[in-house]
């Protein structure tokens, strides 16, 4: 039953994602490994958008690691671990409950004793500057306690990017890149050898803007409309940025008209918009609002106008709402 119902929701939040996002384009699934333990480690730049979108784009089936704050309610804590998801205590949690990491690394290490898969955000925390930040010792820590326990354990590090066109609003587009996997064996006890390899690796796929004129060659790469999402492009445009041209980009109509359909969706995420903090978050609360609120939104739309005899009104609305949501394209940011 747990396995039916993680099914069904992944392809509904599949759905969900590839009508949020204008495109999302998965590369290197020819490095996703089968019937090993495998720990995915990966940048963090989106809230619970990263780990969906790695969720769904594999058939790995991961479990994630996710802060614990999020824990905090018992129906909640019970639902997140029905997903798949495990608790993670930072110190801004209080040193008691750092204490209960312990049990979080065992359950991870047994994950992995099982052949299965753990998702594992390296940098620790989101941010959406685009850079790899230095990487934790988790990870690490994870793989050689399962390692202790079994020698023989045929597992694997895969590193994996998500690079973002823009990070809070929809209609962007998305790329998700898996690398090479690593044998943490090589490097068995030895924290900062597998950390540094690992980061080497993630740093081949993560798009990085040098942080020392961050903000001005951001702008200067969006601007001359170079997709964030590519690696190359931006390392080729930051290079030598004289053989390229400024483009005059129209105001992304679609999104607007998008809005009109979907108007009161839209009303709901404005109220809640200047209580969110972490523009991190932003487009989480964006997604959840949009995969919950359009079908009760649709729902409501076609029974109330069938019931006042406007049934083909309805169907012509609900038709061309699904088709400016398709449509719904935004700008890099």
């Amino acid at each position: 039953m747990k396995n039916f119902f993680n099914y069904c929701l992944r392809l509904i939040v599949k759905l969900a994602l590839n009508l949020y996002y204008g495109k999302i384009i998965v590369e290197g699934k020819q490095f996703i490994p089968k019937d090993k333990a495998v720990l995915i480690v990966c940048n963090h730049q989106n809230a619970l958008i990263d780990p969906i979108l790695i969720a769904t784009n594999t058939n790995l089936k991961p479990h994630f690691l996710t802060r614990a704050s999020v824990f905090r309610q018992s129906f909640i804590a019970k639902l997140l671990n029905y997903i798949r998801m495990i608790p993670i205590y930072r110190v801004r949690d209080g040193v008691k409950n750092m204490e209960k990491n312990q049990e979080t690394f065992d359950k991870s290490v047994d994950v992995l004793l099982n052949k299965g898969a753990m998702l594992i955000f390296g940098e620790g925390s989101h941010c959406t500057l685009r850079n790899l930040r230095p990487l934790k010792k988790g990870f690490a820590r994870i793989a050689y306690q399962a390692l202790e326990k079994n020698p023989e354990l045929d597992l694997v590090i895969l590193p994996v990017a998500i690079n973002f066109g823009n990070h809070m609003h929809s209609g962007s587009r998305v790329r998700i890149t898996f690398g090479e996997t690593l044998n943490p064996k090589i490097y068995f006890s030895n924290f900062d050898a597998l950390i540094k390899a690992t980061y080497t690796a993630l740093d081949q796929l993560v798009v990085t803007i040098p942080e020392a004129n961050y903000d001005a060659d951001l702008a200067d790469l969006i601007a001359h409309d170079i997709d964030l999402t590519s690696k190359v492009k931006v390392e080729q445009f930051l290079s030598d940025r004289s053989t390229f041209e400024r483009k005059n980009k129209s105001p992304y109509l679609r999104n607007k008209v998008m809005k009109l359909f979907h108007f009161p969706l839209y009303w709901v995420w404005l109220i809640m918009e200047p209580k969110i903090q972490d523009p991190a978050f932003k487009a989480t609360f964006k997604f959840v609002i949009g995969l919950v609120g359009v079908p009760i939104w649709y729902l409501i739309l076609y029974l109330g106008l069938s019931a006042v005899g406007h049934q083909d009104w309805a169907i012509s609305f609900l038709f061309l709402a699904v088709i400016f949501l398709l449509g719904n394209r935004n700008g890099q940011k």
